[in-house]
């Protein structure tokens, strides 16, 4: 992204457990942790290379998050480390479960 560009929304930094799951029944879901979050966005580190345009489900382990996602970027952060930035569409829920 070049220097000048912005971002629209502000990013959350948190980490939430989140389950992956590809809209393709022949690829098994996949666990991640989110580093930050928008309304529209998510960065997730998980250990699959996922493509750009892949479809998936997005569900927090923690709270009752889902979302549609589509993979916009994968990039290897570490060996076996893969950070996915997801456009999220057609959310409901929260990331985290309510405190007592």
């Amino acid at each position: 992204m070049p220097a000048t560009a912005k971002r629209g929304e502000v990013r959350t930094p948190m980490k939430v457990n989140v389950d992956l799951a590809s809209q393709d029944i022949r690829t098994p879901a996949q666990k991640g942790v989110t580093e930050n979050v928008s309304s529209h966005g998510v960065r997730v580190v998980t250990t699959r290379a996922w493509r750009p345009n892949d479809l998936l489900m997005v569900r927090s382990l923690v709270g009752n998050f889902r979302s549609r996602a589509r993979v916009v970027y994968c990039e290897q952060v570490a060996r076996g480390s893969f950070a996915i930035g997801l456009y999220l569409s057609i959310s409901a829920g929260k990331w985290m479960a309510a405190s007592r």
